[in-house]
C-alpha cells in the first residue's frame, strides 16, 4: 500500500473558512498593483486552504483612495465604456471624472470571477476616500505592499 494515499484533500467551506479584516492605506500605491493584490486576498489565494469555489477570501478595507496613482498619462487619457442596453448607447467617461472609491472598486472587481462567487467576493470590499472607516469594531489588521 502506497503511504500516500492515506493522506485526504482538504476542502474549506463556509463552516471551516476563517476570514480576517486587513486595511489598505492607498496612498501613493499604484492602481493596477494595488488592486491585484487586494483582489487576491478577497478570493483567498493567500491561504493554504484556498478553495476555488468557496468565498475563503478575507474582508479588505481600503482607505485613502482619493491618493491612488495611476501612471503615465492614464488620469487624462483613460476612458471607462459602459453601455446602456439601447442601440447606440455607448457611454464613455475618463479616468479624471470618475469617483476615485469607483477607480479602486471597478479595477478590483474587474480582477475577480464573473460569476455567482464573484458578485459575492466583491462585497468583501470597502473603499473610503479619507482615512476614518466605520469597521474599527471588527479590529483590522494594516496591510502594507511593497510597490
Amino acid at each position: 500500500m502506497n503511504p500516500l494515499s492515506t493522506y485526504k484533500t482538504i476542502s474549506a467551506n463556509k463552516a471551516t473558512a476563517t476570514k480576517c479584516w486587513y486595511v489598505v492605506d492607498a496612498d501613493g500605491q499604484t492602481l493596477g498593483r494595488m488592486s491585484s493584490q487586494i483582489a487576491m486576498i478577497i478570493r483567498g489565494k493567500n491561504k493554504p486552504s484556498f478553495t476555488p469555489h468557496v468565498d475563503c477570501g478575507d474582508n479588505v478595507i481600503v482607505i485613502n483612495a482619493e491618493k491612488v496613482v495611476l501612471t503615465g498619462q492614464k488620469m487624462e487619457n483613460k476612458e471607462y465604456l459602459r453601455h446602456t442596453g439601447y442601440p447606440g448607447g455607448q457611454r464613455s467617461t475618463l479616468a479624471k471624472n470618475v469617483r476615485p472609491e469607483k477607480l479602486v472598486e471597478m479595477a478590483i472587481k474587474g480582477m475577480l470571477p464573473k460569476n455567482r462567487l464573484g458578485r459575492k467576493l466583491f462585497h468583501n470590499l470597502f473603499v473610503y476616500e479619507g482615512t476614518t472607516h466605520p469597521h474599527e469594531a471588527q479590529q483590522p489588521k494594516e496591510l502594507k505592499f511593497d510597490n
